[in-house]
């Protein structure tokens, strides 16, 4: 039988809506849909390219503690509510997915809240 559990970032969404930043099951990692929220502050910056990038490092952290890294990511999935938002974050995606070249899709959606102006999905095979 495979392994299954959830990984928590601390995330106050994460207990108020009854989900996991994460889930291990066998050899994939799902990781939630992450925005650009510093959760040890929870706090979330202006900027849809500083959102992005800590929406990274969001991602980052639960792949760690999943036995991943950016690496393993085989599909990406990115959401924000402005389409011209989606191309200043290019350089920081290029940099995190460059070398990796994840599957990926970009939707235009509303967001939980109107703070946040990225979101981003992955899914990992741990090696």
């Amino acid at each position: 039988m495979s392994e299954r559990r959830s990984i928590s970032s601390g995330s106050v969404f994460e207990e108020r809506i009854g989900y996991a930043r994460a889930v291990v099951d066998g050899d994939r990692v799902h990781v939630s849909g992450t925005t650009g929220y510093d959760y040890a502050t929870m706090s979330i910056a202006d900027d849809v390219v500083a959102q992005c990038a800590q929406a990274i490092r969001n991602v980052e952290a639960a792949l760690a503690e999943a036995g991943c890294t950016l690496a393993d990511v085989v599909r990406v999935r990115y959401l924000l509510p402005d389409r011209a938002d989606f191309e200043p974050c290019w350089p920081t995606l290029r940099a995190a997915f460059g070398e990796v070249r994840p599957a990926a899709t970009m939707l235009v959606c509303g967001l939980a809240e109107p703070a946040m102006r990225f979101e981003i999905e992955v899914d990992a095979r741990r090696r």
